[in-house]
């Protein structure tokens, strides 16, 4: 298995820490004026999505986890775990709620998602990064509501929350960012 060290770690990089494998969301790197020069990161669990703060030495080294990504039709909520079914196979697919956790809120019947496999088992699910998705419920525009930069809060029909400018009214279809879980633009 490959392995990393001090230099190579960038953001996105994936990592093994004591049997879990990681993903590097930010990293600094730090010489300090006396004393050996270090990286302080912080890394996302593929396992139950938490993030840990780690810091890293020269001579530290890493192995780095054989990942693999295949995309799936998001089916249904039995009460349990999500479904999902595979696209070729046609094979359904259980995942408990906390594997699912952040990515959940986007989910809606039949969207394709990328489920995330670590040593042959599923461990998570990646939303698409983006999606076309119609406001369910935003509040009402009043008179003067026209300031730049302003927004107001606006549920979608999976039930995630985006913030959208105050021309954006319930029943409108809205392009978003799954990732930062923001508004991109109305979709005509």
């Amino acid at each position: 298995m490959a392995t990393i060290g001090m230099g190579d770690i960038k953001k996105n990089v994936r990592l093994i820490i004591g049997e879990v494998p990681y993903k590097v969301v930010e990293f600094q790197h730090v010489k300090p004026g006396k004393g050996a020069a270090f990286v302080r990161m912080k890394v996302k669990s593929f396992l139950n999505g938490k993030v840990i703060d780690k810091t890293v030495h020269a001579g530290d080294k890493f192995e780095v986890p054989e990942i693999a990504y295949k995309t799936m039709q998001f089916l249904y909520d039995d009460g349990e775990q999500y479904q999902f079914m595979d696209n070729d196979t046609y094979e359904q697919l259980g995942l408990s709620y906390e594997q699912c956790d952040d990515a959940s809120k986007w989910f809606k019947d039949g969207v394709q998602v990328d489920i995330v496999f670590y040593k042959g088992e599923a461990i998570s699910v990646n939303a698409p990064e983006i999606m076309e998705l119609v406001i369910k419920e935003t509040p009402p525009n009043f008179k003067g509501d026209t300031s730049s930069g302003s927004k107001k809060p606006a549920t979608l029909e999976t039930g995630a929350v985006v913030y959208v400018p105050y021309h954006v009214l319930e029943g409108d279809l809205v392009k978003v960012n799954t990732v930062d879980c923001e508004y991109l633009e109305k979709v005509k």
